[in-house]
């Protein structure tokens, strides 16, 4: 944040503090934890920096995007951003002084009350930061509510949202585990049901996985319930319209990213964090939860049902200390849903799960070829005969963003390429695509 003080005023709050100045202030730091002091060109007029800042706009390069591996574009109906960019809407964030904001607790009601239909649970959240840290809140409860310590992960859960949860879970001694994976790219559900213990509160589930592939739902929760354990499924919101719902397979907690409804990719955020659960769990969710209740006068009014967050009740009795809604971004899912239908998102899905096929067809021939042999939704793994590095750097040549180099993250994958094919890519680019690998 910044606030633009004179330099009388901060004279005034130095000498207040008994500082002589901001580096007799900061003397307790480290010298090499700070900043060294900024380096900015001469001031500009308004229409000297709009100039400059179009010649920078210019040096952009339109590229066709095949990336995913979780953040995905999608067509935004023109609706979306001309409803949540309403005055009343736009400033909306947290409602501290909750029933004074009725427009913006509705909205939140509406949300969560989407997201329940979308997943088939029973609750949900006002929102979080986004899929990785909702995913983290529901292995926490699932802590609290069972009393056991050890977190079981799948191997192909993105792996981003492993370190979120490494990180809630450190200092808490809470042990995290992962059940490997086949070769065809899915859980191993022998290794699974062996790992499952005593002290397992619970297995998170990604489907689709981090590689694409769509994974046995059914048949994991029946392991991990046997076992006395609770299931969190992460999914991909618009593969609801063709697959499995979480309530479906009977997931304990749902959890997931937002963004593909309605929300940009915007290079990588803001994300939007969603959570569903079962009725059962209701109490162990962080955050807040939006209901309706009626005024003195009998009329309809939006409260805040519950509200286990350090700002609202005693720290040590809070669900979450670092939750948060995330308001406009659920706002904008809300719409999109709304503007869709049930009818809509399937068709989304389904022309999601068409292209993507149609590209790995296209693709799969030569020296190239598709290596996911499990079914898959909108993204897949393409084995390719040089590093993924330099695929992607040639094929931005030809003015296509290829995939996601899955060598970034483990080394013996540097020949292996994540491709995602969503509804914004029409054949026609799907065989410019193959066109372009043919040439490399």
């Amino acid at each position: 944040m910044f606030i633009p003080n004179t330099k009388e005023d901060q004279q005034a709050m130095l000498a207040k503090i008994g500082a002589k100045d901001i580096k007799e202030l900061l003397a307790q730091i480290p010298q090499k934890f700070l900043y060294p002091a900024l380096d900015l060109p001469k001031a500009l007029t308004e229409q000297e920096l709009t100039a400059h800042v179009r010649e920078l706009a210019a040096k952009n390069k339109p590229l066709k995007n095949f990336i995913g591996a979780g953040m995905y574009e999608h067509f935004i109906p023109a609706a979306v951003p001309a409803l949540s960019s309403r005055g009343e809407f736009l400033t909306a964030y947290t409602p501290y002084q909750a029933e004074a904001s009725q427009g913006t607790l509705q909205t939140i009601y509406e949300f969560q009350s989407a997201m329940c239909a979308l997943t088939e649970m029973d609750v949900a959240t006002a929102s979080h930061y986004d899929g990785a840290t909702a995913t983290a809140e529901a292995a926490l409860a699932a802590c609290r509510i069972t009393g056991r310590k050890q977190i079981i992960v799948s191997q192909l859960l993105h792996p981003h949202y492993k370190e979120v949860l490494k990180t809630y879970t450190r200092y808490g001694g809470i042990s995290v585990v992962e059940a490997k994976a086949t070769d065809e790219g899915v859980l191993d559900l022998a290794a699974l049901k062996a790992q499952l213990a005593d002290d397992t509160a619970c297995f998170i589930l990604q489907t689709p996985n981090f590689v694409g592939c769509l994974e046995d739902a059914q048949a994991v929760s029946a392991v991990v319930h046997a076992a006395g354990a609770l299931l969190v499924a992460v999914v991909n919101p618009i593969s609801l319209g063709v697959v499995q719902t979480p309530g479906q397979y009977d997931a304990d907690f749902a959890a997931f990213e937002g963004q593909p409804l309605g929300n940009p990719v915007s290079f990588g955020g803001p994300g939007l964090g969603v959570l569903t659960a079962k009725k059962a769990y209701v109490r162990q969710l962080p955050g807040r939860m939006v209901g309706i209740a009626k005024d003195k006068d009998g009329k309809r009014a939006f409260v805040l049902t519950l509200q286990a967050r350090e700002q609202h009740i005693r720290r040590e009795k809070a669900a979450s200390n670092i939750c948060s809604n995330e308001a406009l971004c659920a706002l904008n899912a809300v719409i999109y849903l709304t503007l869709l239908g049930p009818q809509g998102l399937k068709e989304v899905a389904e022309l999601n799960l068409e292209r993507a096929h149609q590209l790995a067809s296209l693709i799969n021939k030569k020296s190239f070829h598709v290596k996911t042999f499990s079914p898959f939704f909108n993204e897949f793994v393409v084995q390719c005969p040089i590093p993924a590095a330099d695929v992607i750097k040639k094929m931005e040549e030809k003015g296509i963003a290829a995939g996601y180099d899955l060598g970034q993250l483990c080394p013996q994958m540097k020949n292996c390429l994540l491709v995602c094919a969503t509804e914004m890519r029409t054949p026609e680019d799907l065989q410019a695509y193959a066109d372009a690998l043919e040439g490399i």
